[in-house]
């Protein structure tokens, strides 16, 4: 937790350097932010919207040994409003993964927390596979294109007996949706998690 400052801040604490940032303003009605090693830094993905991803020099400038340090970006450093961030550890900027039909731009994982980040450019192809750097089948996945507006897709291992053929949206509130093109009806496996031709996922 913290109190934004309007100016330059270092937010400490954390207990390790994060590779995963998620903020959120508790006292005003702003958007969720998410910042990544892999991605950058200062480029930004917002979870309760479909928009693509930004780029924004004032917002979160820098993972540090303990925390971040904060521009002045309102969205995550109001004067006088109070924050929430969560934080997440996985192995720094990442390399390039080659076990699925897509070679990932980086993957960045923690194999003993079970956590990673993947990049990758999609193909349009159903069946397409995306390797994870985990050494077991991932129990929750989250998918945002970059490039352009589309929906947030989340696979949960527990959401239905065949969660694999279905998917949620993380920025609405509707129900789960049986749509083969997203997760391709295929279960991730222990090296690779699967896409369909969805331009949401693999456009």
């Amino acid at each position: 937790l913290y109190t934004g400052t309007g100016s330059e801040l270092a937010v400490s604490g954390v207990g390790f350097q994060p590779d995963f940032t998620w903020t959120k303003s508790r006292s005003n009605e702003l958007n969720h932010n998410t910042y990544d090693a892999v991605r950058g830094a200062t480029k930004l993905l917002k979870p309760n919207l479909n928009v693509e991803e930004g780029t924004d020099a004032q917002s979160l400038k820098s993972f540090d040994s303990d925390g971040f340090t904060v521009g002045t970006d309102t969205h995550i450093n109001t004067n006088g409003a109070t924050f929430v961030s969560w934080n997440w550890k996985a192995n720094g900027s990442g390399s390039s993964n080659t076990n699925g039909s897509i070679n990932t731009t980086a993957t960045s994982a923690n194999v003993d927390n079970g956590f990673s980040i993947s990049t990758w450019t999609g193909n349009a192809t159903s069946g397409a596979s995306v390797g994870h750097g985990l050494s077991k089948a991932p129990e929750m996945i989250i998918n945002k294109c970059r490039s352009s507006a589309g929906n947030w897709a989340v696979y949960h291992a527990g959401n239905t007996s065949a969660p694999e053929t279905e998917y949620l949206e993380l920025e609405t509130n509707a129900a789960t949706a049986d749509i083969e093109n997203i997760w391709n009806d295929q279960a991730p496996t222990s090296s690779v998690f699967y896409l369909g031709n969805n331009a949401s996922v693999n456009g």
